[in-house]
């Protein structure tokens, strides 16, 4: 198996303005993640809006990924769901469609009973035929269990990779990697990559945050994988402002970014959460203006042409 590292986006899931999904959309933000030369892509994750997906849809664009990625780069399936049963539906669409290993959190209802969480990720990887990553999130979107928990978890066989994204984030990450030891390939970051400098200094493998600067997160793990740190925490400082609006409006901050870029056509979102108003859409188009020159690939559009 080869151990994944790098940038590695949450795939966003188009919506037309009517609320359906949009398959041609969604091959564009692939063909846009490839372009900036990502290591890798997830889908779904929170950031896909996948609780708003049905099973058909999910299987549906899981399905597309693959065909589209046909192994230019590996995936991450996203297989959470509130049962085992659940869980082993999502991995088998994922290896069909060629995912390299699946990202999975345990349900609400199983709580941070560490117990608990063993038995249902051995009930998910006893029979699972990719990797887990263990996605381990704050509440209320998961247990957001304490590292030496982490840890104990991940020690069921199977599981061989952790997604981290309790605060503070970065030494949660030393602490899993600490304790877990062996036991896993290595701990990503996540939390939108608002603290992936600390966590690349810490040993990350990579990022996984949403995918609307993915080409700033690709230069920047490659600058500090090739040693050239002013130049990672450079950029860093150029996407926190933009990610400060990430950390609040989420998709909505997403999507607005991608239609600005000329990736999406609608905004629509069907996750809750706040809305940006006025303006909020009128700092974070500043903002983009702010780091124009650093978004060459895909260039901000003029004002007038964002919705």
């Amino acid at each position: 198996m080869t151990k994944l590292g790098g940038c590695f986006p949450v795939l966003c899931t188009p919506f037309r303005d009517d609320g359906s999904v949009s398959p041609e959309e969604f091959d564009d933000v692939v063909e846009f993640c490839l372009s900036v030369g990502v290591d890798g892509v997830v889908f779904p994750g929170v950031a896909s809006e996948v609780d708003t997906l049905s099973d058909d849809e999910r299987e549906m664009l899981t399905m597309r990924l693959g065909d589209r990625l046909n192994g230019r780069v590996p995936f991450i399936v996203g297989a959470s769901a509130a049962t085992p049963d659940g869980v082993a539906k999502h991995l088998a669409t994922g290896a069909r469609a060629g995912a390299a290993a699946a990202m999975v959190m345990a349900p609400g209802a199983v709580g941070g009973d560490v117990a608990a969480q063993r038995a249902f990720f051995a009930a998910v990887t006893d029979a699972s035929p990719l990797p887990i990553m263990l996605q381990n999130a704050p509440v209320p979107i998961g247990a957001g269990l304490p590292p030496a928990a982490v840890a104990e978890v991940a020690g069921v066989p199977g599981v061989d990779y952790v997604k981290e994204e309790t605060m503070p984030c970065g030494q949660n990450l030393t602490r899993i990697a600490d304790a877990a030891g062996d036991s896993i390939l290595g701990v990503f970051g996540g939390a939108g990559g608002r603290y992936i400098t600390d966590e690349l200094a810490r040993g990350s493998l990579g990022t996984l945050p949403a995918c609307e600067l993915a080409d700033l997160h690709v230069r920047l793990v490659a600058a500090w994988m090739r040693g050239d740190r002013d130049e990672a925490r450079r950029l860093f400082m150029v996407s926190m402002p933009l990610l400060g609006f990430q950390a609040i409006f989420r998709m909505h901050m997403t999507k607005h970014t991608l239609v600005r870029r000329g990736v999406l056509s609608s905004t629509h979102v069907r996750g809750k959460g706040p809305r940006m108003d006025a303006g909020d859409r009128a700092e974070l188009n500043a903002l983009l203006d702010q780091i124009s020159n650093e978004l060459t690939e895909f260039p901000v559009k003029p004002t007038e042409v964002y919705a």
